[in-house]
């Protein structure tokens, strides 16, 4: 009974290490600062004033 008891705290105890490990783990300073991207520029538009082709 009590090596059932000792090896289910030992599995818990592995879980709860490997949660712990994986969640703090990461980059030392946090992540870096989201680089606010520029709109795609738009295309040229034509001088005829149309988007239909002629």
């Amino acid at each position: 009974m009590w090596l059932i008891l000792l090896e289910a705290l030992a599995a818990l105890a592995l879980l709860v290490f490997f949660v712990w490990w994986t969640m703090f783990s990461g980059r030392r300073k946090g992540e870096p600062p989201a680089q606010v991207a520029s709109p795609p520029p738009s295309p040229p538009r034509d001088e005829s004033g149309g988007d239909t082709p002629s």
